[in-house]
């Protein structure tokens, strides 16, 4: 076991933020930790045998064949001004996790990237490296100080996930209402490999465009893609993204749940086939303010290359139904409680295994809408 091997002090407020991204150093439950405050490195705990997390500036200089053989090989580093920006850091911020060879990882390892400073760029590489057969559960918060107005926050994230390997990534993300944020991501997926994604936003920055690549590169590899958004006024969210069928009887699923309350909100997603697989996007937006320049763009994509590809779409935009929120009425519930539970329902929050502190953004998502449908 490694115990922690950088420990700078984090206080209550610090602790606060972290918590509300689902991130608690410190905690025993937890494979492994690693917190980057600002633009160090702040704590770093590894209790898993079979895990091995560094600070990125640590592993590379620990492994040559990291830099040759995996960065900015699933994200090319000429990719856009993001990238570039982050491929040209003197001294690289994130982190690094590797887990071995048939290591089945029970505990979720708990990575935060959180901004207690206003004003500045927070710009980040992360590595993540499933060897064969290995399984993990990664539960990544990306936080802003609440008294923190303006920033930047730039990532680059790149998982690799080997043959039979499986990656679950929960990513869940607490901006300041001035932030801009701007996620990249790819994930290359071997054979029979599995990738899912759960990305969550229910404080949105000023402007949000994240825009992964997952290439399912094996056969039999799979992927999904959650995307849970909370659009507020004064918001302008893009959520993008491909998936590449690059191989025989690979499966991928785009998911997008967005609930609009002002802002503007772009509902993306590309599956491209290039080999004899199936996928398919469902696109769906709830609409629970009509005032002011509030929107919601539903636009999903697909495109083939193979006869053989079966690829589906769907998208729609609506609102809480009268006769559902009215059947849950007539059951004795409030309005409110019905109008959180209709809500929660259309989240699909149940996947995301943060309930607490999920169930406080979305007490608050109802307070702020009001009774809903008038």
């Amino acid at each position: 076991m490694n115990k922690p091997s950088i420990v700078k002090q984090l206080d209550e407020k610090d602790m606060r933020s972290l918590a509300g991204v689902g991130v608690m150093p410190g905690k025993d439950n937890y494979a492994a930790t690693l917190v980057v405050r600002d633009q160090e490195t702040a704590y770093v705990r590894s209790d898993h045998r079979d895990v091995e997390l560094l600070p990125i500036a640590e592993a590379f200089k620990r492994y040559d064949w990291l830099k040759t053989e995996y960065s900015f090989k699933a994200v090319p580093a000429g990719y856009d001004e993001i990238t570039r920006q982050c491929a040209a850091m003197e001294r690289p911020i994130g982190y690094f996790i590797r887990v071995y060879k048939g290591a089945h990882v029970t505990l979720p390892c708990q990575t935060a990237l959180y901004m207690a400073t206003g004003g500045m760029d927070q710009a980040v590489h992360n590595i993540v490296i499933l060897e064969e057969e290995s399984e993990l559960e990664l539960i990544t918060g990306c936080v802003s100080e609440r008294r923190v107005a303006t920033g930047r926050h730039l990532s680059v994230d790149e998982y690799y996930v080997g043959k039979n390997a499986g990656l679950t990534s929960t990513m869940v993300h607490s901006w300041g209402k001035q932030m801009q944020v701007f996620p990249r991501g790819g994930v290359i997926v071997e054979e029979n490999g599995r990738y899912e994604s759960n990305y969550i936003s229910l404080s949105a920055a000023q402007l949000v465009k994240s825009d992964p690549q997952t290439y399912l590169n094996g056969k039999g590899a799979s992927a999904q893609h959650l995307t849970v958004i909370l659009g507020t006024p004064g918001s302008e969210i893009h959520t993008d993204g491909n998936v590449f069928l690059n191989a025989e009887d690979t499966n991928a699923e785009l998911l997008h749940r967005g609930v609009c309350i002002g802002g503007k909100m772009y509902q993306g997603g590309l599956i491209i086939a290039k080999a004899p697989g199936r996928g398919h996007v469902d696109c769906a937006g709830m609409l629970l303010e009509t005032k002011g320049d509030g929107f919601i763009q539903s636009v999903p994509g697909l495109q083939s290359h193979h006869p053989d590809a079966r690829l589906s779409h769907e998208a729609s935009i609506g609102k809480i139904v009268p006769e559902q929120l009215e059947y849950l009425m007539s059951r004795g519930m409030e309005e409110m409680e019905a109008v959180s539970m209709l809500i929660r329902g259309f989240l699909g929050a149940d996947v995301i295994g943060l309930g607490d502190e999920l169930d406080a953004q979305i007490a608050e998502i109802v307070e702020i809408a009001g009774h809903g449908e008038e």
